[in-house]
């Protein structure tokens, strides 16, 4: 009996050495492939999906039409790199830093970019459907024709961003920084914009049908031609906005809203003056 219970212990132990051994193999492949990419300048047309890449740090990295699908790129550093056409679904990146990179014509739905800085980055026709990307950093960042459907935007900063032609259906731009973004023609229907601060932004053209503009601060802004059906404007600050050629703003939804002298509304809607 004490024979068949060593032999049995023996090949326990050495099991267990097994998966030891296989996954500190695991953990170290993830590190020599890190190193392996940073020696080689990037890594395009790879297939690095579910790879572990978190804290990766990269300048003017090629990662042309790589596959980074649900890769862990938390908190990584990988900025004036290439990442045009490259499959980003699903994937963490988190505290990530891709300044100045080029995501134009990626695939990134339900990617998680929360509080990331993607200052002076493009995204250009871009899928961001479903994307996390609330508190994020993106001053100057371009998003045209990018498709944000229903994206989490809230309080992050989008001074200067451009989203032109964007198709930003249910997007959540609660408290967000628009100040100077242009989103001329974009569609923004069911956009929540509770909050938003965007002066002197442009949205001549955009459909904003749907939207809630619920105490958001839209000074100086360029409202020329916007589709407002069915919006809501309750304590929206309107002075010096450009309202002209608006369409179907319904002046019972305008509620405590405020202009000033240089606000031009269409006829019709009544605004307070704004002393705030």
């Amino acid at each position: 009996m004490s024979v068949m219970i060593g032999r049995f212990l023996t090949g326990f132990l050495g099991a267990l050495t097994v998966v030891a051994v296989s996954g500190a193999a695991l953990a170290g492949s993830d590190e020599a492939r890190m190193a392996e990419i940073m020696d080689k300048g990037g890594c395009p047309r790879c297939d690095l999906k579910l790879a572990e890449l978190r804290r990766l740090t990269m300048e003017k990295a090629n990662f042309q039409r790589a596959i980074l699908r649900e890769v862990d790129l938390k908190e990584a550093s990988v900025v004036h790199s290439d990442f045009r056409g490259s499959d980003f679904r699903r994937t963490e990146a988190e505290r990530a830093n891709f300044t100045g990179s080029d995501f134009s014509n990626a695939s990134m739905r339900s990617v998680d970019l929360e509080k990331a800085n993607l200052t002076g980055a493009n995204f250009t026709d871009v899928d961001l459907r479903d994307s996390d990307l609330d508190t994020a950093i993106a001053v100057g960042t371009i998003f045209d024709d990018a498709d944000l459907r229903n994206a989490a935007l809230t309080r992050s900063n989008f001074e200067n961003a451009s989203f032109r032609g964007a198709k930003m259906d249910d997007a959540n731009l609660e408290r967000a920084n628009l100040s100077g973004a242009n989103f001329q023609g974009a569609r923004l229907r069911q956009a929540k914009l509770d909050r938003a601060v965007a002066h002197n932004a442009d949205f001549s053209g955009a459909d904003l049908s749907g939207a809630r503009l619920v105490s958001s601060d839209l000074t100086g802004a360029n409202l020329k031609g916007v589709d407002f059906n069915g919006a809501l404007m309750r304590r929206t600050h309107l002075a010096g906005a450009d309202l002209t050629g608006a369409r179907n703003l319904d002046p019972a939804r305008v509620l405590d809203s405020c202009g000033d002298d240089k606000t031009k509304v269409p006829a019709g809607i009544t605004l307070v003056e704004c002393t705030y």
